[in-house]
């Protein structure tokens, strides 16, 4: 493992799980200092402490991310406690899921507050830090659902494509004080939630709501919930979901010295899921 980031910190959101946790956990082990945020505080303690016990420095902090007193709170807990920041990565999200006309107004606000809107505000209150020590790095997760529509995901839709061109417009605002400002569009990734809705493991899904509906959907048998995960592996080229680890990677080569002409950019991290457009094969099976 390199040290490609001592002498830094980094601050990530939606870190007590999934992608943030493997992202802090990459950080810390190149060297970086982290900050541990999630809505869910014991979810944040638990990943500090697991960095720590391998010698990393970590630190946890509860925050509402779509709240701005809690954003403008958690880049200054970082600058008190670490003397700095360096990188932050825009990671939590929620989701309500349903038909337009079923959304809430609630979820689909939600859907948007925390997915764009918390982008914008940590974004905001971490750049005059990032201007006065002379640079730095921002990586937002956007998804590939920020690219094209999904069935019963218009909010995190829009919010993910709002995330998309917020970044590329941030990168060239900010460009000339050497903050670097890029995101990663990942398709489906093995997180707690998603093994949680094939039954495989159980996660804390209060981030994701359901709109009601006037015809509610079957609920599914376990055989038939494998085979709607199988169905969703296939839709990937590559035969499989990806893994939190290997979206983490692509973060930390984003915010790393290794990516100085990276600005503006949307990665895709999606094992060629937006490769394909969908058509069958036209002979025989591939």
């Amino acid at each position: 493992m390199s040290n490609r980031f001592v002498g830094k910190v980094a601050l990530v959101t939606g870190g007590g799980s999934g992608i943030g946790e493997a992202t802090l956990r990459a950080f810390a082990a190149e060297g970086a200092k982290v900050v541990v945020v999630d809505i869910h505080e014991e979810n944040a303690q638990r990943v500090a402490r697991a960095i720590q016990e391998q010698g990393g420095h970590a630190v946890a902090l509860r925050a509402d991310v779509a709240d701005p007193r809690d954003a403008e709170a958690m880049i200054r807990y970082a600058v008190d406690t670490f003397g700095r920041l360096d990188i932050l990565h825009n990671n939590a999200t929620a989701i309500e899921i349903g038909r337009v006309a079923d959304l809430t107004i609630e979820g689909w606000n939600r859907t948007i507050a925390v997915n764009l809107t918390a982008t914008f505000l940590a974004t905001k209150f971490a750049l005059p830090v990032m201007m006065q020590q002379g640079g730095g790095a921002i990586v937002n997760t956007a998804s590939v659902s920020g690219l094209s529509g999904d069935y019963g995901l218009s909010a995190y839709n829009a919010a993910k494509a709002g995330v998309i061109n917020f970044t590329r417009t941030v990168a060239i605002e900010y460009a000339r004080y050497n903050i670097r400002v890029n995101c990663v569009c990942p398709a489906v990734i093995a997180t707690p939630p998603l093994l949680a809705m094939f039954g495989e493991r159980e996660a804390n899904l209060a981030h994701i709501t359901v709109a009601p509906s006037s015809t509610p959907p079957r609920q599914l048998t376990a055989a038939e919930r494998q085979q709607q995960k199988q169905r969703l592996q296939n839709a990937h080229p590559v035969g499989r979901f990806g893994k939190p680890e290997e979206v983490a990677r692509v973060v930390l080569f984003l915010a790393s010295d290794e990516a100085p002409f990276v600005t503006g950019a949307a990665y895709l991290v999606d094992g060629g899921l937006t490769a394909h457009t969908g058509m069958p094969p036209l002979t025989g099976e591939w």
